[in-house]
């Protein structure tokens, strides 16, 4: 018969066993570091407040959903985009939180189904445009212009490089101010991002959007293959969220307040030069 002492000892070693399997379980990571585009609105972009810091749509989103999973999130400005995927797939940074799907990134990126929120990509073109731009095809032999920063699905860009004559320029109001010009006979630009500098910019009742959207990206949270935090409860706990989110509105929610707090922003002076 073993002694009471020993008794005692192997209970207290399978308690801390039992506390050690259920810490393993609930995932070990209780700190991300997150980064993302800084100049995407309404979805993520630098904060003018606190530049070392990201906010936006997907950054509300994510925080939601992280403090239901018990995990503390910091979304930090990492630099330009490229430098920020950098960070991010050489582990420095844990995850991106607005990425598209990019088969050249699965090799280095977890993609987290669904995405966090989607874009519409839309035609803008001046009020009266008689020539109906619904389609790729419609488009076909009539310039247009689009901002090097907007972001597409890759089977929709190599279709634009294919098969448009598009003038990429370095942001969306000087895509704008082209097509106001007559210069070019539409913008593809993003449904938010383009209605809010419209309006900001005074253009809202000479340039409009066409009917429907030729593009619907996702964008995704992924996480880096180095990042330590990367592990399948984790991944699994986000695809939950991300799940229910999709189902509940609140993506939608999230950008239409993001997207008033945006406008707000460009209000002042420089604000609206730079997108």
């Amino acid at each position: 018969m073993s002694s009471p002492r020993l008794k005692l000892a192997l209970l207290v070693t399978g308690c801390l066993l039992m506390q050690s399997m259920s810490a393993f379980a609930a995932g070990s990571c209780d700190r991300l570091v997150v980064t993302g585009s800084p100049d995407a609105p309404p979805y993520l972009w630098r904060d003018p407040q606190d530049p070392r810091h990201l906010m936006g749509a997907n950054a509300d989103l994510l925080k939601e959903a992280a403090t239901q999973i018990g995990v503390k999130v910091e979304l930090l400005y990492a630099g330009k985009r490229g430098q920020a995927l950098e960070e991010v797939r050489t582990g420095r940074m844990d995850l991106l939180a607005d990425t598209p799907l990019n088969g050249t990134e699965l090799e280095s990126l977890d993609f987290i189904h669904p995405p966090i929120t989607r874009n519409e990509i839309m035609v803008w073109t001046r009020s009266g445009q008689t020539q109906p731009f619904n389609s790729l095809m419609d488009l076909h032999g009539h310039p247009g212009a689009i901002s090097e920063k907007v972001r597409v699905t890759p089977v929709f860009d190599a279709a634009l490089k294919e098969q448009l004559s598009l003038d990429r320029l370095p942001n969306l109001t000087q895509a704008f101010q082209k097509l106001m010009l007559g210069q070019v006979e539409y913008v593809l630009a993003g449904r938010y991002t383009g209605g809010a500098l419209l309006q900001t910019l005074g253009m809202s009742k000479d340039l409009l959007a066409q009917p429907l959207p030729l593009d619907r990206p996702g964008l995704y949270l992924a996480l880096s293959f180095n990042s330590a935090c990367n592990d399948s409860w984790l991944r699994g706990q986000l695809a939950k969220k991300m799940t229910e989110l999709a189902a509940s509105g609140r993506s939608s929610d999230a950008v239409t307040r993001n997207l008033e707090l945006w406008k707000a922003q460009l209000q002042q002076p420089t604000g609206a030069t730079n997108q």
